[in-house]
């Protein structure tokens, strides 16, 4: 049996104890990301770093080359000219396997700069003031594109804290453009529309021009209604190929330069990836061609694609498990090469990485006890080749759970405590994942409670369910859609018959029950609690309390179009009826609730909204703002309340 043969064969996930293991400090958890496998197949680079226990500390990362076979550490390279601190970026294999491009980000000096690795030296080609992502090379090796904002204002991407919002406001927005640096240095030329937000690309095959995702205005808000086109390399000029009333990601040319391939669906958050694959001509074909769902009635959500010759490898959540499926486009046919219950995870280009001819591959693999490690090799034998984690051991015990309601069937994962009395009862937190186009997948809990809620709450006696209802990844697009105009009804019932099915098969405690979550989870807390009775204690990040206010203070008001079917001011009723705030007065749940105070998601003025409410109604509630965090907190010292907050707040109420 394999490692993964094994984990699935077993029901219960229970935690191996090492000897010694008692007495064991907390070491430092190495990370992988960022992958990039040279053609060939032989060797692997990736960012990785080693961070201290808890989230005191976080090292610099390295860029790290490894034999793809065995795992060896080839070389790494920790310094970076004029980059003091760098944040790297996911490097890239030039086409004659014989260097690499990256970008380092300097925060403090607000910098962003080009390197290139070869034959062991790293050399800046350009430095830009603002920041940059996803640098690529021509087909040819002799330029390099990148995403470039410059002069930026925040960080690139919604989840990052928004700009101070004083003066006039909404007369300037950050654009992210297409940069074209040569491959022997010199100034970068942007090249893309200057009123254009450029989310994604890829080189044409003649690398005269790209295929990208765009919209006009705001980055962050219009994502949502983003088009697929075509930008000239040389004249800038802007083409629209298709403007499907869905929302796409990870846009490839085939290597003909006829096809393009994307995945398309109902997505919540750009990066949270999930849908269909479809296909638009490149050439051949007017504006606004109609894509072709290539994918249809497939139970599971893609998140990668890879042209191989006129075939595409993609990586999918189907269930539980993460894949791999060779798909022929053509003929509209799938088959599934490897797959596993763990969390994949591989660069910017979905869960794997491929050889250029698709025999190999290679992802960094993780599941609730088995520590993040670069898995590798001849499809469909993957296997680890990196031990740097291998003194980590199993911290819970876990379990996949599923179950059927209202037609639907639904997952979702069950961790406890590593040893559990039979014997016992023991209280229980439905963590809700955000969203709501997401899914929770298996991660690996540390023994350092100081850097997981999870392993704190399953430390100390409480089992945590993970539920995917209607709405999240794995089932297909037709479950993927089913929240739309029923935020809080089918999702929420889901949930709860999630409970019941986990009161059947563990020894959960049915009256000490907890509800917990952030962004779409947050939301479905504030949701809980003003609908059921059955939650003792509650804890709700970043959630929305109310649609009607929500709509016109947050800075991303196009994403819930496409979920409620209409605007607000169009449709006032239907966002209503879904606003926990209208229900305040059955709220009884203790409830903490915490959010950052430059939050472009979620605005804090929702959460004090909520707080305001459950005040009014005399229930016990705590309001933390975090200082200058955006919809994902940053800051170690803020993580850290957060979690000692968190386990409190559920301490005092369940325990």
């Amino acid at each position: 049996m394999t490692d993964l043969q094994a984990l699935r064969a077993m029901t219960l996930l229970t935690a191996l104890t090492a000897p010694g293991f008692a007495a064991a400090a907390p070491q430092a958890m190495h990370t992988y990301r960022g992958l990039a496998l040279n053609a060939d197949g032989t060797r692997l680079a990736a960012i990785e770093s080693a961070d201290a226990p808890g989230n005191a500390k976080k090292n610099p990362p390295t860029l790290v080359l490894r034999d793809a076979a065995s795992g060896k550490v080839l070389a790494s390279y920790g310094a970076f000219p004029g980059c003091a601190e760098c944040q790297l970026d996911a490097p890239s294999w030039s086409p004659d396997q014989q260097a690499l491009a990256f970008i380092g980000a300097d925060r403090k000096a607000g910098s962003a700069t080009v390197f290139v690795l070869r034959d062991g030296k790293v050399t800046a080609l350009t430095t830009l003031k603002g920041v940059a992502n996803t640098a690529r090379w021509s087909r040819d090796g002799r330029q390099l594109a990148l995403l470039a904002t410059v002069g930026a204002k925040k960080l690139t991407g919604a989840v990052e804290a928004g700009a101070a919002q004083v003066g006039e406001i909404g007369i300037e927005d950050d654009e992210q453009r297409i940069g074209i640096v040569p491959a022997q240095g010199g100034a970068m030329r942007l090249v893309s529309p200057a009123d254009t937000f450029v989310y994604e690309y890829d080189w044409t095959p003649d690398g005269k021009g790209f295929v990208v995702t765009s919209a006009k205005g705001n980055g962050d808000n219009n994502w949502w209604v983003a088009t697929l086109g075509h930008v000239d390399a040389a004249s800038g000029q802007l083409r629209i190929l298709a403007a499907p009333k869905m929302q796409m990601n990870r846009p490839h040319v085939s290597p003909d330069g006829a096809t393009v391939a994307f995945i398309g669906g109902l997505m919540s958050d750009f990066g949270s990836v999930g849908g269909d694959i479809y296909t638009v001509p490149l050439t051949g074909a007017g504006s606004n061609a109609t894509p072709v769902d290539v994918t249809p009635g497939y139970q599971g959500s893609f998140n990668g694609i890879a042209w191989r010759g006129q075939a595409i490898l993609a990586s999918v959540l189907a269930g539980s498990d993460a894949a791999v499926v060779a798909l022929d486009p053509r003929a509209r046919t799938a088959r599934t090469v490897w797959s596993g219950p763990v969390t994949a995870s591989g660069s910017g280009e979905g869960r794997f990485v491929f050889s250029a001819d698709g025999t190999i591959a290679a992802s960094v693999h993780e599941d609730f006890i088995t520590a993040p490690r670069i898995v590798a090799g001849r499809l469909p034998a993957l296997k680890p080749i990196t031990t740097d984690n291998d003194g980590f051991t199993a911290q819970v015990s876990a379990r996949s759970v599923s179950w059927t309601n209202e037609g639907h069937t639904v997952q979702g994962w069950l961790v406890g405590p590593r040893k559990v009395d039979a014997a016992k009862k023991y209280p229980m937190i439905v963590q809700v994942h955000g969203g709501p186009a997401a899914a929770a997948t298996p991660r690996f809990v540390p023994l350092d409670a100081a850097a997981s809620t999870m392993r704190e709450l399953t430390m100390n006696g409480y089992f945590v369910f993970l539920p995917n209802p209607r709405g999240s990844f794995g089932q297909g697009a037709a479950f993927g859609s089913a929240n739309k105009r029923d935020f809080g009804g089918g999702d929420w019932r889901d949930i709860l018959a999630g409970v019941d099915q986990v009161l059947k098969v563990a020894p959960v405690d049915g009256e000490r029950l907890g509800l917990f979550g952030h962004s779409y989870g947050g939301y479905m807390t504030m949701w809980g609690v003003t609908h059921s009775q059955r939650f003792k204690a509650a804890v709700a990040g970043a959630g929305i309390a109310n649609w009607i206010s929500y709509y016109g203070q947050n800075g991303i008001d196009q994403w819930m179009v496409p979920f409620f079917g209409a605007t607000m001011y169009d449709d006032p009723a239907i966002y209503r009826a879904a606003s926990p705030i209208e229900s305040i007065k059955n709220a009884k749940t203790p409830t903490f609730i915490y959010v950052g105070e430059r939050d472009v998601e979620c605005p804090p003025a929702q959460s004090v909204e909520f707080w305001h409410g459950l005040k009014a109604m005399g229930t016990p509630v705590s309001l933390v703002i975090y200082d200058g965090e955006g919809h994902a907190l940053r800051k170690p010292e803020h993580q850290n309340d957060l979690r000692k907050r968190t386990m409190g707040w559920f301490d005092k109420y369940l325990k």
